[in-house]
């Protein structure tokens, strides 16, 4: 019984000994197969972005065809990041909706996103869905400090930072751009409650210069057709189109009542003079959403939305459409025309 014993105890004792050379031998084998230095694999970063105008499918994916959201991702790739390694986007657009705003920032807010890159107009939708994820605006054309999103430019105080278009202090300059035009023609104003404080500009720059201006507020697609006739029934001979959220969203619209009511218009953003308006003057939204990515790469290295001061445009254009000119029998001034940054004939 002894012995029997003496060997199950020595049975053990070797069982447990190849056991542990066993479990050494695979731990070296692990340890071999690694790169001496390899660190754990690197989180791809989810950069949610909301945009107002345009719909989904044009934002979508490392080339989309939407100008602007191209526009960041080449300031990404400026800095060194590669789409699909080093980020991702995860893209919703507004399409003028602004009914949609607020379910496509809690999409966003659920994913989580990372960082979140904010048209304007979606702001307050993006604010009121999170005040902890940090969002970059692009293309805010409100005063971020009166309207709430910062405490002052250089210490916004939130989670929100980024970059403001100015579309509030330049909008007694489309004015008289527009006036230049269009000389003797009273003006109708086409605003929306988003855009308010544009509006309030350019009545206060009208009543300063002794200029007659007509309030056109609109609220839906319906409501733009009803105001052309309001405008042109109350002798208005021009047209400053004030552009918020459902303005940019329905523009060809508005673009084409301009035409066949034959009003000289000024728009603050190029699209609508891509697409058919006479001119525009405002930010370069191109180079705002390029100047973007630096905002997004500074969080990622940890910098605080609270502490990284809002910048404003740096570049604007004056861009204006000879062709639509033509159609609408103006002879734009040589002066105008020697001033535009660009051209469409």
């Amino acid at each position: 019984m002894g012995n029997l014993l003496e060997v199950e105890r020595q049975g053990s004792a070797g069982t447990v000994q190849m056991d542990r050379r066993g479990f050494i031998g695979c731990l070296a084998a692990l340890s071999a197969s690694r790169p001496v230095g390899a660190q754990p694999a690197q989180k791809v970063v989810r950069i949610g972005i909301l945009t107002s105008g345009f719909t989904t499918a044009e934002l979508q994916g490392p080339n989309p065809s939407n100008a602007t959201v191209a526009a960041f991702l080449r300031g990404m790739r400026e800095l060194g990041y590669e789409y699909g390694k080093d980020f991702v986007t995860d893209p919703r657009g507004g399409d003028g909706r602004t009914e949609q705003y607020a379910s496509l920032a809690t999409e966003l807010v659920r994913l989580p996103a990372d960082v979140i890159v904010a048209a304007g107009p979606t702001l307050p939708a993006v604010m009121a869905a999170t005040s902890t994820i940090p969002i970059v605006m692009v293309g805010g054309a409100l005063d971020p400090v009166r309207d709430g999103f910062a405490r002052s430019l250089g210490q916004p105080g939130g989670n929100i930072t980024g970059l403001s278009i100015q579309t509030v202090d330049t909008t007694a300059k489309r004015l008289e751009i527009l006036k230049e035009v269009a000389p003797t023609a009273a003006v109708a104003a086409l605003w929306e409650a988003t855009s308010r404080s544009s509006w309030q500009a350019a009545e206060v720059a009208a009543r300063a210069r002794g200029w007659k201006v007509v309030s056109l507020e609109v609220s839906d697609a319906a409501s733009i057709e009803r105001a052309f006739k309001t405008g042109t029934s109350a002798g208005a001979r021009a047209l400053l189109v004030v552009s918020g959220g459902r303005i940019f969203g329905q523009k060809q619209q508005i673009v084409d009542l301009a035409a066949a009511h034959r009003l000289p218009a000024m728009y603050s953003l190029r699209t609508f003079v891509e697409s058919g308006g006479l001119m525009s003057y405002g930010a370069d939204l191109i180079d705002s959403w390029r100047r973007s990515a630096t905002f997004v790469h500074r969080i990622l290295k940890g910098a605080k939305p609270a502490e990284m001061p809002i910048e404003q445009s740096a570049k604007f254009e004056l861009v204006i459409n000879l062709k639509t000119a033509k159609a609408l029998g103006l002879s734009v001034p040589r002066s105008l025309v020697l001033r535009a940054d660009q051209l469409i004939e």
